[in-house]
């Protein structure tokens, strides 16, 4: 029987709509706090110590946010994420209509970020909760696609509303889109499944079991499923360069190549369009070339876009790279996310997301910021190539794992240490042997 159409799938298709009109509030925070931070202060450094601050709470929201996701209802917890984080960027405009507190803006982001890293766990294990499995990727092209033209237009409205009303104002916006994804969530049903503690007496101690090993558990899943462990890794050593990027990019075309802040934002643009194509052809592409081609690919195309721009000195030679770079990393994690997805059993999906993410993402800020750091001594040109040459080993590496494979997802997953058991004599074969 064919998998249901996505159009079709009333559920996914409201889940689909609230979260891009979620995504899109997101957007307009990405703009609005940081000038909320220099209107108020006057100080850049305040507002990294701010971003910083928030990515610490989001890394140990990872270590146990996946037991949650796995333990309890999975609609539940992101209508619960989706109110507090209404109540928390609400409370902004309003004390800043009184009198503004820059304290507030640290507790609100702190425990935004908290919240918003267990929606991010969560919405991934509800999205095989939604649709069949053969639509896994498209549907995962499908948020991709609608998150990246968010964060095209979000950016831009959000410059337009806070020249006119305010930073308070925008970030008012981006309060109600929480609001308005908590209604949609109410109208949304998730499949279930079948937990191993449902209706076992000692449940509650199992559960609780897991909420402090969950971390421990979701790596070791990673670790005994081989193309999970390779991909873990691997993007271990991507991310630890990739996440300063698009730093990189802003100061290539900034002070590399004498650009205005105007010409900048066209050409970052230019990334959500290559988003956008990548995650709308992920599932045809997957289907055509396998996962493998897909992933090594990406990689490989990742590499020589980096190449091109630190050699080449021109903004047209950027602005084709940031499309072709952005074009490769979305399609390497939609195929990725994908790929997690469907081997992952659903019990496990969040503790293993969360492991997933913050093993890889554990170096990404050190990579950031010693990436930075070369280039503001060296100029982008070495860095660059140095970058790109570490992409193509990653692909080539790649190419000697399973992650080459064309249906990784139709491997079996390892058993974790199987217990020995000794033999026991023959016996007659039982009724209820035989139809076991």
């Amino acid at each position: 029987m064919p998998a249901r159409s996505l159009w079709s799938n009333r559920d996914f298709s409201i889940f689909w709509a609230v979260q891009a009109l979620s995504e899109i509030g997101n957007a307009f925070s990405l703009v609005a706090v940081p000038l909320l931070v220099l209107h108020t202060t006057g100080s850049a450094a305040q507002m990294g110590l701010l971003t910083a601050a928030a990515g610490a709470a989001a890394l140990l929201t990872g270590l146990v946010g996946g037991a949650w996701a796995d333990r309890f209802d999975r609609r539940r917890l992101l209508m619960l994420c989706d109110a507090a984080r209404l109540v928390l960027y609400g409370a902004i405009p309003v004390c800043w209509a009184l009198s503004p507190q820059i304290w507030l803006l640290y507790v609100v982001m702190v425990l935004a970020s908290v919240f918003e890293m267990l929606f991010k766990i969560t919405y991934v294990t509800a999205v095989p909760n939604l649709v069949d499995k053969d639509r896994i990727v498209e549907a995962n092209g499908r948020l991709e696609a609608t998150n990246a033209i968010a964060y095209i237009a979000g950016p831009a409205l959000a410059g337009v509303v806070s020249g006119f009303f305010g930073p308070t104002a925008a970030v008012a916006i981006n309060a109600g889109s929480f609001g308005i994804s908590f209604v949609g969530l109410l109208f949304v049903r998730l499949r279930t499944a079948q937990r191993p503690s449902q209706g076992d007496p000692a449940g509650a101690t199992k559960r609780a079991h897991d909420l402090r090993t969950g971390f421990r558990v979701g790596a070791a899943f990673l670790w005994r499923t081989p193309v999970l462990r390779a991909l873990t890794v691997l993007l271990t050593i991507t991310t630890f360069l990739s996440l300063g990027m698009t730093d990189v990019f802003i100061y290539h075309l900034r002070h590399g190549l004498a650009q205005d802040e105007r010409t900048v934002g066209y050409v970052l643009a230019l990334a959500g369009v290559g988003t956008c194509v990548a995650a709308a052809a992920t599932a045809r592409l997957r289907r055509s070339w396998g996962f493998g081609r897909c992933w090594i690919g990406s990689m490989t195309l990742c590499s020589v876009a980096t190449l091109a721009l630190g050699v080449f000195g021109y903004v047209s030679v950027a602005a084709v790279t940031v499309v072709l770079y952005s074009f490769g990393m979305a399609l390497a994690g939609v195929c990725s996310m994908s790929l997690r997805q469907e081997v992952t059993p659903d019990h496990l999906l969040g503790r293993v997301t969360s492991a997933f993410w913050t093993i890889h993402g554990s170096l990404a800020p050190l990579g950031a910021a010693a990436l930075t750091a070369l280039v503001g001594h060296f100029g982008t040109r070495g860095p660059l190539i140095g970058v790109a040459v570490v992409f193509l080993a990653v692909a080539a590496a790649a190419s000697f794992t399973p992650i080459r494979q064309r249906h990784p997802e139709r491997t079996a997953v390892r058993p974790a240490n199987p217990p020995r058991v000794a033999p026991t004599p023959p016996r007659a074969q039982s009724r209820d042997d035989a139809e076991a």
